[in-house]
C-alpha cells in the first residue's frame, strides 16, 4: 500500500522536514523532487522528498497538511545513503538539510540528449607503453589491497601523474569499481574530458557548471543508473551518485576552487574523505604544491606520500631568476624582453603570467590622497581601457574613467599598477611582429574562446600566451621554452594566514610549464621585493624549505593546520545592523567558548562592504572542530535570525578566504 504523508525539506536554513499529503496520481516516492505549496509563497517551492509515512505526526491534524502538487522525476535521483552523506554536510557545515541536498543535485527540470564538451588535450603518455619505475611504484602502491587508503601522489609539474591517475582508474574499472576525478577548473575539465573519453569511451560522463542543468541531469542519470563508470569535473562531481565507488582523485588538491562560496560552504576534499570512508574507496590526491594542510598529513604518516622526481619528456627543471621591477620603466624588465627575444628567435613560445586582469589597477591622487573606489563596495575599481570603464571585480558596478581628481582638480592624478590589458598593450609595442593572444575572463566569456586561444597556442600559431591563473597549471605545451612571472607578488600584501602559501604555489606552477619537453627551459620572475623568502624559495623550488619554514609560521600564530577555524559573517545594507548583529552573537559565544578556543573580533571584514552590504564577522578558533562545533550550534540556537530579517548570517566551517 502506498505510503500517505511525505516528508519534504527546501532549500533554506533550518531541518525541519513538512510534512505533505500524497498528490492524487500517487506518484511521490523519496528521492523524488516535489513541487508544493510552501509558507506564503505565491508560487509553487521545489522540495525534497526525504521520508514516507503512513500516519500523521503527533499534534498535526489532516485539514492542517497540503498535499503535494506534483512531482517533478519519474525516477528518484537521490538515495538512502545520499540523505545520508546530506545530513552529514548539514551536520558539519552548519547548514540545512534541504540546502544540502539542492547543493548535490542538479537542478534540471528534465532530461535532454546532450553530447560531451570537448577542449584540448593534455599530453599523456599512451597506455600501451611501459610506466616509469616511479610511476609503476606508485601504481602498485596504490592498488595493493591493503587498509591504507588515502594517498598523495607529490612529484614536480610534468613528472607523469595524469598518467597514474588515469592507470589506477583502469584498475578500479576492470575490479568493478567506479572513479571520481575530480580538477580545479572547467579550463582543465575540457581536456581531461577528452582525455577520459578517449581512454574509457561510453563509460566516462563529464559533470560542471558550464553545462545546462538539464544536460547535468542527464549525465547524472547516467551515473545513476550505472552506464557511466567514471567522472569527470570540478568540485561539484564529488556528490556524482556512484553505487559502487573505488575511487576518488583530486588532482591540484591545493587549488581553493574546491572550496564552495556559496552555503552549504563545503570542501570538495572533505566530501571526497567523507565517501571514500563510508564506501571503503581510495582516496588519491596530487600536485607539485600540496596544502600545508596536506604536506602535514603526510609527514605525519596520515597521508602516504608518493614521489615522482623527473620529468618524462625530455625537458628538465627550468632555470628559474628573479628580476628586481623596481626602476623599471614599464611592466616589463630588460631581461624578460630579451629572453622573450631570444625565444622567438629560437622558434619557441612563451608564457606571461599575473594574477590581475584589467588595465590598471586604482587611481590615485598625490596631491589629496584621493583613490576612485566602487560605490558600493570598499575596493577600488580597475580601469578597463578597451570597455573604456573602470569597474569593480566584486559587484560588477562601473563608470567612466577619470583624467583628474575629483576632489582637488590635479592633473598628476592617474591609473597606478598594472593588468593583463596593460601587458598586453606593452608586449605588443616592445614585439609588434610577434603573435600575442590574452586569455583571462574578461575575453573568454564568449563561448569556445578559450578552447580555441589554447588549441592555437599548441599548434604554434601564437608566439606569446598572456594571462591570469587559467594559464598557471594543468596546460602542458610542448613549444614553450619561457614563462615570465609579471608581477610575483600580487597576492603577499592581503591580510590572509594563507596568503605566502597561495603566491608560493602559483609561481611554482605557472614555471612548470616551462621547459617541459627540452631541458633549456626559463624563468623570469619579475618581483619588487627580491629579499622576501616565499619568492626566493618558489625561484629556489625549495619545496621542503618552503613546507618547513611556513608550518614554524603557522605554530607559532596558533593558525590551520595547528587550529580549526569556524568564520561567521554578518551582513545588511545597514551597517549598524550587521555590527549590531556580530556583536550579539559573539556575546552569546563569549559565555560558551571552551577551554582550548578563543574568538577573534568581533571586527568589520577585510573587505568591509561588497555590493552594498555591509560585512561584520568572528573567527572561533581551536583545537577541537568538535568543540567549536558546539559553541557554534548552541549559540546559533540562542541567537534567533528571524530578530532581524535585515541581516544575513553566513556560516563558514574550516574557511580558505577570510576576505
Amino acid at each position: 500500500m502506498p505510503s500517505r504523508y511525505f516528508e519534504i525539506v527546501f532549500d533554506i536554513p533550518g531541518n525541519q522536514a513538512f510534512t505533505y499529503r500524497a498528490g492524487e496520481k500517487g506518484e511521490a516516492k523519496t528521492g523524488k523532487r516535489a513541487m508544493v505549496s510552501f509558507g506564503k509563497r505565491k508560487i509553487d517551492s521545489m522540495g525534497y522528498i526525504i521520508g514516507e509515512r503512513d500516519t500523521l505526526p503527533a499534534g498535526l491534524s489532516e485539514k492542517a497538511v497540503k498535499p503535494i502538487r506534483r512531482i517533478v522525476d519519474e525516477q528518484p535521483v537521490f538515495d538512502e545513503k545520499d540523505i545520508a552523506l546530506a545530513r552529514w554536510i548539514s551536520d558539519f557545515y552548519l547548514c540545512g538539510i534541504g540546502q544540502a541536498i539542492s547543493t548535490m543535485i542538479p537542478s534540471g527540470r528534465r532530461i535532454t540528449e546532450h553530447s560531451s564538451l570537448a577542449g584540448e588535450t593534455d599530453e599523456v603518455i599512451n597506455s600501451s607503453l611501459s610506466l616509469s619505475a616511479e610511476q609503476q611504484s606508485a601504481l602498485d602502491a596504490i592498488i595493493e589491497p591493503s587498509s591504507q587508503k588515502m594517498f598523495y601522489l607529490y612529484g614536480i609539474t610534468g613528472s607523469g601523474k595524469t598518467e597514474v591517475f588515469l592507470r589506477a582508474a583502469e584498475y578500479m574499472l576492470s575490479a568493478g569499481k567506479s572513479v571520481i576525478y575530480l580538477v580545479p577548473e572547467i579550463s582543465l575539465t575540457h581536456q581531461t574530458s577528452d582525455i577520459i573519453n578517449s581512454r574509457f569511451g561510453s563509460a566516462a560522463a563529464t559533470l560542471h557548471s558550464a553545462m545546462s542543468p538539464a544536460a547535468r541531469l542527464k549525465e547524472w542519470s547516467r551515473i545513476r543508473k550505472g552506464e557511466a563508470l567514471i567522472v569527470i569535473g570540478p568540485r561539484s562531481a564529488v556528490f556524482a551518485p556512484f553505487q559502487n565507488l573505488g575511487l576518488i582523485i583530486i588532482d591540484e588538491e591545493q587549488d581553493t576552487s574546491y572550496k564552495s562560496g556559496n552555503t552549504p560552504r563545503y570542501h570538495a576534499r572533505q566530501i571526497a574523505m567523507r565517501r571514500c570512508s563510508i564506501d571503503g574507496a581510495t582516496l588519491l590526491m596530487g600536485s607539485a604544491t600540496p596544502s600545508v594542510e596536506a604536506w602535514k598529513l603526510m609527514s605525519e604518516g596520515k597521508i602516504k606520500r608518493l614521489d615522482l622526481s623527473m620529468r618524462l619528456a625530455g625537458g628538465g627543471l627550468p632555470e628559474i631568476k628573479p628580476v628586481s621591477l623596481n626602476k623599471t620603466e614599464g611592466c616589463l624588465t630588460k631581461e624578460l624582453k630579451e629572453e622573450i627575444r631570444q625565444t622567438y628567435r629560437m622558434g619557441r613560445q612563451s608564457i606571461l603570467f599575473l594574477n590581475r586582469r584589467g588595465f590598471a589597477h586604482f587611481f590615485h591622487c598625490p596631491s589629496c590622497s584621493f583613490e576612485q573606489s566602487c560605490r558600493y563596495c570598499s575596493v577600488s575599481l580597475t580601469w578597463h581601457k578597451k570597455k573604456n570603464r573602470s569597474v569593480c571585480h566584486y559587484c560588477g558596478y562601473s563608470q567612466p574613467p577619470l583624467y583628474s581628481c575629483p576632489d582637488c582638480g590635479s592633473l598628476n592624478a592617474g591609473y597606478r599598477s598594472f593588468g593583463t590589458e596593460m601587458i598586453e598593450e606593452e608586449v605588443k609595442n616592445n614585439f609588434p611582429d610577434l603573435r600575442i593572444r590574452r586569455l583571462d575572463t574578461d575575453v573568454t566569456g564568449k563561448k569556445g574562446i578559450l578552447e580555441e586561444t589554447l588549441s592555437m597556442f599548441r599548434n604554434g600559431e601564437i608566439d606569446i600566451l598572456l594571462g591570469t591563473q587559467m594559464v598557471a597549471k594543468g596546460l602542458n605545451f610542448p613549444g614553450v621554452r619561457l614563462v615570465g612571472v609579471i608581477l610575483a607578488d600580487t597576492g603577499l600584501h592581503l591580510p590572509d594566514f594563507r596568503a605566502a602559501e597561495r603566491t608560493f604555489s602559483l609561481i611554482v606552477q605557472v614555471a612548470g610549464r616551462a621547459g617541459r619537453y627540452f631541458p633549456d627551459g626559463k624563468v623570469i620572475v619579475q618581483t619588487l621585493r627580491m629579499n622576501d623568502p616565499v619568492i626566493a624559495r618558489s625561484c629556489a623550488l625549495d619545496i621542503e624549505g618552503f613546507y618547513s619554514a611556513e608550518l614554524n609560521h603557522r605554530k607559532v600564530l596558533n593558525f590551520p593546520p595547528f587550529t580549526r577555524l569556524i568564520r561567521l559573517n554578518a551582513r545588511s545594507r545597514d551597517a549598524s545592523r550587521a555590527e549590531a548583529a556580530i556583536k550579539t552573537l559573539s556575546e552569546i559565544i563569549a559565555v560558551n567558548l571552551k577551554a582550548g578556543a578563543d574568538m577573534l573580533g568581533p571586527a568589520e571584514c577585510p573587505i568591509g562592504i561588497i555590493n552594498k552590504y555591509h560585512r561584520y564577522h568572528i573567527i572561533l578558533r581551536g583545537n577541537s572542530m568538535g568543540s567549536l562545533h558546539n559553541t557554534v550550534k548552541a549559540a546559533l540556537e540562542k541567537y534567533d535570525r528571524k530578530r532581524d530579517a535585515k541581516v544575513y548570517l553566513e556560516v563558514d566551517v574550516d574557511p580558505v578566504n577570510l576576505l
